[in-house]
């Protein structure tokens, strides 16, 4: 496996891209943002960034300014924009309501509309004829278990070996994400380097010496799967159940790394 390697000059890009993304609706965090840009900056040259739900462009402009800078791309944003996911039930009060427009003039404005390919489309439909090879996948669409595995399971196969995957919400009330991170991630012995920031849940795709990761895999897996059972149903959390997983969350280690910790993570001796 080709070392990991830190572009030039990718804490000033960071810090520009996100002056522009910060003012964009969203749910991001800023930490999770830049490790968003840390990934797509640090990713084999090879293929696209797939991003699975865009809601109204705060992480498509956060990539799109990292492919500017850098020459990488295109970032693939799919959403239909129906405000089709648990995260955004309450934007959906009026008929019709989309989130289409919006993206479209935030892009636009940050000035990243020519990297950024757009698909205002279900990802479950644009995966079936999915051919090109993927860099790095961010998961942010569907959080039940059926929807992020499909995400997951329909492009997973064109990752290329060194790229990433990243899934949102992992550590907030939803089945999905930290299901298919512990099963799919954690149990799977394709996959090195992972961890947690905020609420991200990554990994870096390496088929070939995931061995070298193994002892990752074998501290954070129990801390995370204690949180499945928790939110097994998809429903909001109360009473009692609601402090058990606040108490699981707090054991699970998430901050952000710095590029020295995170490239020695990444690329063991």
């Amino acid at each position: 496996m080709i070392p990991v390697l830190v572009p030039p000059g990718l804490e000033a890009a960071l810090d520009e891209a996100w002056q522009a993304a910060k003012d964009v609706p969203g749910f991001l965090l800023e930490n999770e943002a830049r490790f968003l840009g840390m990934m797509a900056a640090c990713s084999p040259r090879e293929g696209a960034i797939v991003e699975i739900g865009s809601f109204k462009g705060k992480s498509a402009v956060m990539l799109g300014k990292l492919a500017k800078h850098y020459g990488f791309g295109p970032v693939v944003a799919i959403d239909p924009h129906n405000f089709n996911n648990a995260e955004l039930a309450e934007h959906r009060a009026a008929p019709g309501a989309s989130s289409y427009d919006e993206f479209l003039e935030n892009i636009e404005a940050a000035g990243v509309s020519p990297y950024v390919e757009v698909h205002r489309a279900f990802s479950t439909e644009v995966a079936k004829s999915w051919s090109r090879p993927i860099r790095m996948l961010w998961i942010d669409g569907d959080h039940s278990y059926r929807g992020a595995k499909a995400d997951f399971d329909g492009f997973m196969p064109h990752l290329v070996p060194g790229g990433f995957v990243a899934l949102h919400d992992a550590l907030h009330e939803f089945s999905g994400p930290i299901r298919v991170f512990v099963e799919d991630i954690l149990g799977s012995n394709r996959f090195g380097a992972a961890g947690f920031v905020n609420s991200i849940a990554w990994s870096q795709y390496r088929p070939k010496d995931s061995f070298s990761f193994r002892h990752m895999h074998l501290a954070l897996e129990p801390v995370a799967a204690k949180l499945l059972p928790l939110v097994a149903d998809d429903k909001p959390l109360h009473g009692l159940r609601k402090v058990q997983f606040k108490l699981a969350r707090s054991r699970v280690p998430r901050s952000l790394p710095t590029l020295k910790e995170w490239t020695k993570m990444l690329n063991p001796e």
